[in-house]
């Protein structure tokens, strides 16, 4: 068993004027070790396209899981499905990968433009074979995996990009793997790649999309330690506790807040060095700690890193932003998006007067739910969260 995790990162626009997405990507692991993500696009858009796709990408997730054969999958799914009126045709495209434990991909398409598979930054041809069932042609693939290995799975929404608009014949795929490979970046995250690509396709459709479009990025990555401390705890007596286990653990470590990074400064017998270098001036700026990796304030830094948390998310809008300043918020930002697979939270629970907000019932601290709120968003990204709290 190597030491990779899976990093999948997804994105979509729906078709101009259409409020439902056509395409669907579901994703589930099984107590094999295995995780299957399933791109599915439904016929034409809209509700019936939603709904084609939710269905198709559902029952070939969970019959994956189950361990399945790809044929049972298939059959499954072209009994299940209406049949459209107008086409005498009843399916959903698909692409299905499937993750071994970290160590193997295997690939089975149907219909939807063909993944493609870099490896160093540059695309690789991946090997083929098909098989036919019913009146499909199924195409295989199998990789063994290394670190950075990166697999785009799309809709045809890619393929069609700028179609009659900006380009004559769409975005080829030739031209995608070109414009990939120009942007790869080995610190960009799934998401990142996703958000990268699906923003092009967006410009090349003037911002009104001619059809569903959807990137599914998966990244195999070697699993990454980040631990970040913030607060005194509750009885000053854990202080010794608390410091020791956090500079303990393999890793980065960040502190945040001032009174904790004098206390973490007093514990390593180190000075605290403050900066008054305000790179952004609503974030206030870092500090300095031997053997610590970041220092930084507490409540508004990680009120900005939730910000963005939140909007990595959903369209990813300000990774323009966090990607290349460097105040307090955006190295935060920088950690535990694109570095982090695994997060310690350490949590002092010592409550700060200046934090309380009278207008809020008394007891309720914004220091906690700052981290339950970041924790979430975080495991939404697929990184592995431990929250200790003293």
């Amino acid at each position: 068993m190597n030491n990779f995790c899976t990093d999948i990162g997804t994105l979509s626009l729906n078709k101009f004027g259409e409020i439902l997405c056509g395409d669907t990507v579901e994703v589930v692991e099984n107590e094999n070790g295995e995780t299957i993500i399933v791109l599915t696009d439904g016929l034409g858009s809209g509700v019936k396209a939603n709904i084609l796709s939710i269905l198709t990408a559902k029952i070939i997730a969970t019959m994956m899981a189950a361990s399945m054969d790809i044929e049972d999958c298939v059959s499954a799914v072209v009994a299940t499905l209406p049949v459209c009126e107008i086409r005498k045709i009843a399916y959903s495209t698909f692409t299905i990968i499937r993750i071994r434990s970290n160590e193997e991909a295997e690939i089975f398409q149907y219909d939807n433009p063909h993944v493609i598979f870099m490896r160093k930054g540059r695309a690789i041809d991946l090997p083929e074979t098909s098989i036919v069932i019913g009146d499909k042609t199924i195409y295989k693939s199998r990789v063994p995996l290394v670190e950075n290995d990166v697999f785009v799975a799309v809709s045809d929404g890619v393929i069609h990009a700028g179609v009659g608009r900006t380009l004559s014949f769409g975005w080829q795929r030739p031209d995608v793997i070109k414009y990939l490979e120009s942007k790869y970046n080995p610190r960009h995250t799934a998401k990142t790649l996703a958000a990268i690509l699906v923003e092009s396709c967006n410009e090349l459709y003037g911002e009104e999309p001619g059809d569903d479009t959807t990137a599914c990025v998966i990244k195999i990555r070697v699993r990454k330690l980040v631990n970040l401390l913030i607060g005194p705890p509750e009885d000053s007596s854990d202080l010794g506790k608390m410091m020791s286990l956090f500079f303990s653990k393999e890793g980065k470590h960040v502190i945040c807040g001032g009174t904790t990074s004098t206390l973490a400064a007093s514990h390593l017998d180190k000075p605290l060095k403050p900066s008054l270098d305000y790179v952004d001036p609503q974030i206030p700026p870092v500090a300095q700690i031997e053997g610590v990796d970041l220092v930084t304030e507490g409540i508004i830094t990680v009120s900005r890193v939730l910000f963005y948390a939140e909007d990595y998310l959903l369209d990813n809008k300000h990774h323009r932003t966090w990607s290349v300043q460097k105040d307090a918020a955006s190295l935060i930002a920088k950690l535990l998006f694109e570095e982090a697979t695994d997060i310690n939270f350490f949590v002092g629970k010592a409550v700060n007067p200046a934090h309380q907000n009278p207008d809020l019932p008394i007891g309720f601290n914004i220091k906690m739910r700052l981290i339950e709120e970041l924790s979430a968003a975080l495991k939404k990204m697929g990184k592995r969260i431990k929250v200790s709290y003293f």
